[in-house]
């Protein structure tokens, strides 16, 4: 299909369709963390196994979203989704059978597996079919789904653990998928180009071993400590195959992920600003939980609608962010936007033994409100610079990269959190040993809460020093131009040059 007469009527039902179907995926994502304790006494598995429910899931999108550029440019984009939806459902009917724990984890791979193509499938539809003076509306679109569906996932499934048995997590989200599937093969069509391209196997293997191993290190790290070999082994292994990844991706003359992208400086810059946004975003739905469960002794249910405000919020925020992206640009929302996000992350900073609940469900939601104004505008305006044929590498390096930094983000925040929590309670002992008396159990018990208060606070605060690295950044954007297609700048300077032979 002709890409302007695509652009003049956009296909709003079929982007309907896509939109259930990553809906359905990213609300997946977060849905099970509430159920792990039921289903470690249900299949008498260790915290380390069960664990594992959510790391595969997360590594097995780590490992195939940086090919999701490949398969996009390869495959037709209904081929493609009906495949993954496929896969998706699938993995969802065996997860609500599973007889055994073995069975369950290999039908998260399976959903994961499906999952990784929906979102940056979505996102190039959704570039090809707007003009880029419309995408922010439907990048703020987007935006619902992105961020709204993970967020409410955690109260859904505190409410659902608590009335009925964990399968029925999975049994809500079939039928939405087997529906979606159904839509898809009837209703959806091919609107993307497709290349002939080959899948470089080595720069697949090398992405899984750099992904895979970065995801998995930092995210163990809370469990078992920095200083675990099986940590810090993985960590660098990630490291050295991302490197070896990225040489071999600038010497191939059709990379599977076009690292070539960052060129493009305010791609760059949004990537950065993403990243940074992404550490603050993630650490901060771990961190409160903790605060709200440990320190308060609040429910899960109650904890996860503590949270709910804010995903709502967020949910509500992102189609006004994206008309306001069309019309101001989005130097002005991510500086007002890293601005609340900064006061209010600060105001985390102050929490103590009876802080009230309104107080810091209000607290909370400005957080999110603020957030919500930076991560669809920075994230469409560096893709906005990039020509149509290196959406797919741009939409596969956002979503891998957010991955990534959230996984690291909590990673570092909650040893941070850890650590300051035990030099305090260290301390604290200190000064009452040093004092000749010896204290109760309730006066030890209460010297452990103030140290993990002191802990979140601290953690709070390296947050809300992220969020002014970010807020820095945010002064340095500039608002890609809508007319013309954005040109590679060394395929620019050698247009000009031939203009001035010509002349």
């Amino acid at each position: 299909m002709d890409i302007n007469e695509l652009q003049k009527k956009p296909p709003y039902a079929m982007i309907a369709i896509l939109f259930v179907g990553a809906f359905v995926a990213f609300l997946n994502n977060t849905l099970l963390n509430v159920a792990l304790p039921t289903i470690m006494k249900e299949f008498d598995v260790k915290e380390s196994q069960v664990q594992w429910l959510t790391t595969g899931y997360m590594l097995v999108g780590g490992v195939l979203v940086p090919a999701s550029a490949f398969f996009i440019t390869r495959f037709k984009n209904r081929h493609l989704f009906i495949t993954a939806m496929t896969l998706f459902s699938i993995g969802t009917l065996l997860a609500a059978m599973a007889p055994q724990f073995w069975v369950l984890v290999a039908a998260r791979m399976i959903q994961a597996a499906g999952a990784a193509a929906l979102s940056p499938l979505l996102m190039n539809v959704m570039l090809t079919s707007f003009p880029i003076e419309k995408r922010g509306t439907v990048m703020g679109m987007f935006g619902l789904v992105m961020i709204s569906a993970p967020a409410i996932g955690p109260t859904l499934s505190g409410w659902i653990v608590e009335h009925y048995d964990w399968r029925m997590l999975f049994k809500i989200i079939l039928p939405f998928a087997i529906l979606t599937l159904l839509l898809a093969i009837f209703k959806l069509r091919n609107v993307m180009e497709t290349r002939k391209v080959t899948l470089d196997v080595l720069s697949l293997s090398l992405s899984t071993i750099g992904f895979g191993g970065l995801l998995y290190g930092f995210s163990s790290a809370g469990d078992k400590g920095w200083d675990a070999p099986i940590v810090v082994g993985t960590i660098i292994v990630g490291v050295l195959g991302i490197v070896f990844f990225t040489i071999r991706q600038l010497t191939m003359d059709q990379p599977m992920l076009e690292v070539r992208i960052y060129k493009y400086p305010m791609f760059a810059l949004s990537s950065v600003i993403s990243i940074v946004v992404s550490m603050a975003l993630f650490s901060g739905m771990i961190i409160t939980p903790v605060y709200v469960q440990l320190v308060r002794g609040i429910s899960p249910i109650d904890a996860g609608l503590l949270m709910l405000p804010g995903a709502l919020v967020m949910g509500f925020m992102s189609p006004i962010t994206g008309k306001l992206f069309d019309k101001f640009g989005p130097k002005v929302l991510a500086i007002i936007g890293l601005m609340i996000t900064t006061l209010a992350t600060y105001e985390l900073t102050k929490l103590s033994a009876d802080t009230s609940y309104g107080y810091l469900m209000f607290t909370y939601t400005i957080r999110m409100l603020g957030i919500s104004m930076v991560m669809m505008p920075i994230m469409t305006n560096g893709l906005n610079q990039l020509p149509m044929k290196m959406n797919p590498h741009g939409t596969a390096m956002n979503n891998t990269l957010q991955q990534v930094s959230g996984a690291i983000g909590s990673a570092i925040l909650i040893t941070i959190m850890t650590k300051h929590k035990e030099s305090r309670y260290e301390a604290a002992m200190t000064a009452v040993a040093q004092s000749g008396q010896k204290p109760s159990a309730a006066e030890i018990k209460q010297i452990g809460q103030q140290a993990l208060i002191d802990g979140i606070n601290f953690s709070f605060l390296i947050a809300m020093f992220i969020t002014i690295v970010a807020l820095i950044l945010a002064f340095f954007v500039k608002r890609v131009p809508v007319t013309g297609s954005p040109q590679n700048p060394s395929e620019k300077k050698s247009q000009e040059q031939q203009k001035e032979a010509q002349a």
